[in-house]
């Protein structure tokens, strides 16, 4: 039960090879130990290199949340795993998204509260018909929860989430040294 109470949402972000069979290795280890992945996004990030950024998003203890990493670090494909939970101490440290898509089925008579809505969060409209509205909101998650929450008072919704990303807000350099540091270490053990 206390374990339960400490629980809190974590971002991770896995440097992996970009190979087939990748994912569902990161995935089974999630599913495998019964933790739940709240949110997920994947793509290449360097094409020369064949490396791909998985970001997950979890809610686990302290303990789980070390653990998960522990683990996905011991998976062959991952060359690094990056703690991305932004923190009151470190929270221009990190630099987390969250985008949707809403389509929103308004009628006549509240429309105009979905366009005040869509104009104070400042969503981009991309589609308009005279029975729907398609906007893009892209902004930190609680945000994007909030815009969501927002219009749901007024119209009914088509929602499709990207799911949290996030990037650090070091320099490319010492992520490069952590990759490089990782590398080396490998070599040696290798070598050894």
């Amino acid at each position: 039960m206390a374990e339960a109470s400490s629980s809190k949402m974590a971002v991770l972000s896995v440097l992996v090879d970009n190979e087939a069979g990748v994912l569902a290795r990161v995935i089974g280890l999630f599913s495998g130990r019964g933790y739940n992945i709240e949110s997920l996004t994947v793509s290449e990030v360097d094409a020369k290199r064949h490396l791909s950024r998985i970001t997950i998003s979890t809610i686990g203890s302290e303990r789980v949340i070390n653990q998960i990493t522990n683990q996905l670090e011991r998976l062959v494909p991952v060359h690094k795993v990056f703690h991305m939970t932004p923190t009151p101490h470190l929270s221009d440290a990190t630099i987390a998204r969250d985008a949707v898509l809403v389509k929103v089925f308004a009628q006549k008579d509240t429309m105009d509260d979905v366009l005040t809505i869509a104009r104070t969060y400042s969503a981009d409209l991309i589609a308009q018909t005279h029975a729907l509205c398609v906007y893009l909101f892209v902004s930190t998650p609680d945000k994007v929860e909030c815009f969501i929450k927002d219009l749901r008072l007024v119209a009914r919704l088509d929602i499709c989430r990207s799911g949290i990303f996030a990037l650090d807000n070091h320099s490319e350099d010492y992520v490069t040294r952590q990759l490089t540091a990782h590398t080396t270490d490998d070599v040696r053990a290798f070598s050894s």
